[in-house]
């Protein structure tokens, strides 16, 4: 079990790492949000069935596995509900400017 832990573990950190870099190089709130809501739920709980895996199956590893449910159902509807107050703030997404298209010309 110490070595499929780890491996969760391993894998629940990388994702939470993507999670880390995309928030701090996406341009704007819309890909950040997207960035954080699906890497790092899938970062959260993979570390937490890790710790699962550590632990052994007893009381404890019945606690992370529901808060790792937990942040399986809250995270996804935090972040539909973040980007759709913002959509009807009326916060647009970034475009990429096409080249040629500007004031100077």
């Amino acid at each position: 079990m110490s070595i499929a832990g780890t491996v969760l573990l391993g894998l629940g950190l990388f994702f939470m790492a993507a999670t880390a870099i995309g928030l701090v190089r996406l341009p704007d709130f819309f890909t950040r949000v997207h960035s954080v809501s699906k890497s790092e739920t899938l970062g959260i709980t993979l570390v937490l069935l890790g710790l699962v895996a550590h632990q052994g199956f007893d009381q404890t590893s019945l606690k992370l596995g529901l808060i790792a449910l937990f942040v399986l159902i809250t995270n996804p509807v935090a972040a539909h509900v973040l980007t759709r107050s913002a959509v009807r703030s009326g916060l647009m997404p970034w475009r990429r400017p096409r080249p040629g298209a500007g004031g100077n010309g």
